[in-house]
């Protein structure tokens, strides 16, 4: 006679996240995308918040990607 081995696995359980414990979160990313969205687009080089031009190259290929000019 063949034993057989009955293995009981436990199904999975959502998680529910309280709603107050998302809205910081999510306020948080939005404020910094929007931080992120601001230096690519108003650094420019003849419009620029930093004099040297640094922040302009670091976004350059940001800034052809989201297809704003900037020469």
């Amino acid at each position: 006679m063949s034993q057989t081995n009955v293995v009981s696995v436990p199904r999975p359980t959502a998680v529910r996240i309280p709603l107050r414990e998302i809205v910081p979160w999510a306020v948080f990313t939005t404020v910094l995308a929007l931080l992120v969205l601001l230096f690519v687009t108003t650094e420019a080089g003849a419009v620029s918040l930093v004099s040297d031009g640094l922040v302009h190259e670091f976004v350059h290929d940001g800034r052809h990607l989201l297809a704003f000019p900037c020469h």
